[in-house]
Formats: C-alpha cells, sequence, structure tokens
C-alpha cells in the first residue's frame, strides 16, 4: 500500500508526531510574501528557503504525550544597512521546537510560563506560513554591516570642505539697536 505524501502547506502536526514524520524542502523566496516584502528585493530569481521539519510525541507520566515540532529553516536575504544605507546579505538560520496542545487557553498559558513556544493544535497547520513567521522574527531589526564597505559618504565630505561662517542669530537684532541719529 503506497503512503500518501504528506503536504506541508496542511500538515496535521498530531497524526505526523504519531509517525515520527520527517519532512524537508525549499520554497522561492518570492512565495513567501510579507518575507519577500520586508527585504531589499535584490535577491537573485533562485533565492530560496531550505527547510526541514520532524515531528515526535514525548512521553509523560499519567497524561497523553506531547506533541513536538522541530523546526529548521535556512535563508540568506538582502537588507540596506542603516549605517551606510548600502545593501547587505543576511544570513537567516532557523533552529526551533514547537509544542502542540490542543486546548487555546491552555496554549496561552503554557506559552506565557514557558520558554518553549505553545501552539495550538489545528487540524490542519500551514509550515509555509510558520517558517514565515519565524523567519519575519529572525530579521534584524537594525541591520548594520559589522564594519561598512565604503566609507559614508557625509562623514568623508564634511572633513574636506570648510564650513562656512554663519552669521550670528542676533547681528540682525545689533543693527536695530544701533540706528543712526540715536
Amino acid at each position: 500500500m503506497a503512503t500518501k505524501p504528506t503536504d506541508p502547506r496542511r500538515l496535521d502536526v498530531a497524526s505526523f508526531a504519531a509517525a515520527g514524520g520527517e519532512l524537508a524542502g525549499e520554497w522561492p523566496l518570492d512565495a513567501l510574501d510579507r518575507l519577500a516584502g520586508s527585504v531589499l528585493g535584490a535577491e537573485p530569481p533562485d533565492a530560496t528557503i531550505h527547510w526541514q521539519a520532524e515531528a515526535e510525541l514525548r512521553p509523560v507520566t499519567g497524561s497523553e504525550p506531547e506533541i513536538w515540532l522541530h523546526l529548521t529553516a535556512q535563508a540568506c536575504v538582502s537588507m540596506r544597512c542603516q549605517r551606510c544605507l548600502g545593501p547587505m546579505a543576511v544570513p537567516l538560520d532557523l533552529d526551533h521546537w514547537f509544542r502542540f496542545v490542543r486546548d487555546p487557553a491552555q496554549a496561552e498559558a503554557l506559552d506565557a510560563e514557558l520558554e518553549d513556544d505553545v501552539l495550538e493544535l489545528e487540524r490542519q497547520t500551514d509550515l509555509r506560513e510558520l517558517v514565515e513567521d519565524e523567519l519575519l522574527l529572525a530579521l534584524p531589526l537594525v541591520p548594520r554591516h559589522e564594519e561598512c564597505p565604503q566609507p559614508l559618504p557625509m562623514g568623508s565630505e564634511a572633513a574636506e570642505s570648510p564650513t562656512p561662517e554663519r552669521p550670528h542669530p542676533f547681528a540682525a537684532l545689533e543693527k536695530l539697536k544701533k540706528k543712526p541719529g540715536a
């Protein structure tokens, strides 16, 4: 009997974990709209996100096993350096565990008290959306080169040209005080 291929866009995480499932693949960067919109857009047309997912059931004494999903993803995107305003390559490397629980209130409570990410178990989970969410969270808030490849133009131009002397702001008042014939 042939097994049906698992669709990462409609993954039944509970069944996937019960089977000790493993999936891997790649998606083009432009297939992840929110991520593609958050980066510079100077990626080559073949820029890809490489990902892998593994699920397992972890036994718990006196209770049903916990459902865990291990997700890894790698990508390299371009962002604008906030120091020199030039493009820079930003490698993204995701390695994350998620615990799934059946009750949304329990998911919220456990997520607040544990360091692990706890998600509500849904009938179908879109792995591509989960990977995109995590890669968006991995983007630096203020991307900067450690050392910019070219000197900043403002700094070098300012050093070369002397600043012209500006008139004193109260010079006009001084002229009004010294009226002729007073």
